[in-house]
């Protein structure tokens, strides 16, 4: 399994918009992924209802982990979660 530890850089955290863009991009890794923030049970990522239902705020620290077959879905998603989303255009 691959582990990554990140940051959530969005400065209004992973609210509806970010959450579905980090969500549609984890859907696509073929394999589950999963994210927790620190001390709580990993939830899977490709379900935008269960990533908004982190409450993810700006600054907090998530553990997202995959198998080896996703590394590259699972590097995309640790530069999701450290990019300015609400910046992005749809």
């Amino acid at each position: 399994m691959l582990q990554r530890r990140t940051i959530i850089a969005n400065p209004t955290g992973l609210h509806a918009r970010p959450a579905a863009l980090f969500a549609q991009k984890a859907a696509t890794a073929g394999s589950t992924i999963t994210i927790a923030r620190d001390g709580e049970a990993p939830i899977d990522a490709a379900s935008i209802l269960s990533v908004m239902s982190l409450g993810l705020a700006h600054g907090d620290t998530v553990m997202l982990e995959a198998d080896e077959s996703a590394a590259a879905v699972l590097d995309a998603l640790v530069e999701l979660l450290e990019t300015n989303l609400d910046a992005v255009p749809a």
